[in-house]
């Protein structure tokens, strides 16, 4: 019994002499030597070396199992360092270089699966040149260039399919011509932009065809022309249209706000999807007719008791009412200006 308890102190004192060769400390404060510091469970948290107080050589942090999180490797000690991160399988997740606690140079950043996500460099902490995302099949998803932390250059973006967008950027705003191509190749939005607004011109196409085009002022909308199929193919202002109706299923019949009416040899739907929900709302769903918001005044009854909407100017054929389209007259009442009112004030 009295060796046991000779054997324990003998490795109490061992324990306690390897503590005391690490962790140390001079007269003027600075850390020397090699440091490991633990949880209150015993678990590692980092180990490395010091000399007068400044990290050197390799500095390693542990997850509580004992797995490696972070591996710093310093060049320069205390200042900068080659850097890994893993996650707690030992994947790596990350790898670059601080300079001063902050990101500098290339950086690259990976999926568990190992595939490279995105490649980024930096100054100082700060983003700088060009920033790439890939996909898990290592094309380019994504491209930036960045100056002093903003978006400065040309920017471009992978889409669905063949689609892609692209734009240059000036200190964060996008300036001059955005386009964007659809999934099958072909143009679908070009854009001009001033100091990353919208400004000019506003055209989308579909399938090669010019079928919106709108006019913007310093990111506010001030038109919206759409292309309507008729006898004669022609563009009309949404300024213009106070509803839209079905006429069977393959032509649309609008009335506009001169008073007059409009066939259009298309489905209803296809002009719905180009003039904006931002101005035209459902006044009965199920008979698929939209109406200017701006329009509405009021809603009444006929001889029969159905609910029929009151547009300004009334056109020559009953709009009937549903839920939805009751609910909607009614918020008209509180409504001082929607979108189309303030456009409509720009042109008057």
């Amino acid at each position: 019994m009295k060796r046991h308890h000779l054997l324990l102190a003998a490795a109490s004192l061992l324990i306690l002499g390897t503590a005391a060769a690490q962790n140390q400390v001079d007269n003027q404060g600075r850390r020397q030597g090699h440091w490991m510091r633990t949880d209150k469970d015993g678990s590692k948290i980092f180990e490395g070396d010091f000399v007068d107080g400044l990290e050197t050589g390799t500095f390693t942090y542990y997850y509580p199992d004992g797995t490696i999180r972070i591996r710093n490797t310093f060049t320069t000690p205390g200042r900068i360092c080659t850097h890994e991160a893993y996650d707690e399988q030992g994947r790596l997740l990350a790898r670059g270089t601080y300079n001063q606690r902050n990101r500098h140079g290339q950086w690259q950043f990976f999926a568990t699966d190992g595939h490279l996500v995105k490649e980024a460099t930096y100054n100082m902490g700060v983003k700088e040149g060009l920033h790439v995302i890939y996909t898990p099949s290592g094309d380019t998803a994504e491209s930036t260039h960045w100056l002093n932390g903003h978006r400065h250059g040309r920017w471009w973006k992978r889409l669905i399919g063949q689609g892609y967008i692209t734009a240059t950027y000036n200190n964060g705003g996008v300036e001059g011509t955005l386009v964007e191509y659809d999934d099958q190749g072909h143009l679908a939005r070009r854009s001009l932009y001033h100091n990353g607004f919208k400004h000019g011109l506003t055209q989308r196409f579909e399938a090669d065809t010019l079928t919106v085009e709108e006019t913007w002022h310093n990111g506010t909308l001030t038109d919206r022309r759409i292309r309507l199929l008729t006898p004669n193919p022609q563009f009309i202002s949404v300024l213009d249209i106070v509803c839209l109706t079905p006429k069977g299923k393959s032509k649309t019949l609008l009335f506009l706000r001169d008073g007059t009416t409009l066939e259009a040899l298309e489905p209803s739907e296809t002009i719905y999807d180009r003039l904006g929900t931002e101005f035209f709302v459902s006044a009965n769903r199920k008979n698929r007719v939209m109406v200017d918001f701006h329009s509405v005044q009021a809603a009444s009854t006929d001889s029969e008791g159905r609910d029929i909407l009151i547009l300004e100017p009334q056109p020559p054929f009953p709009i009937y009412l549903d839920e939805d389209g009751l609910k909607m007259v009614r918020s008209r009442q509180y409504q001082d200006h929607s979108p189309l009112d303030q456009m409509l004030d720009q042109t008057n």
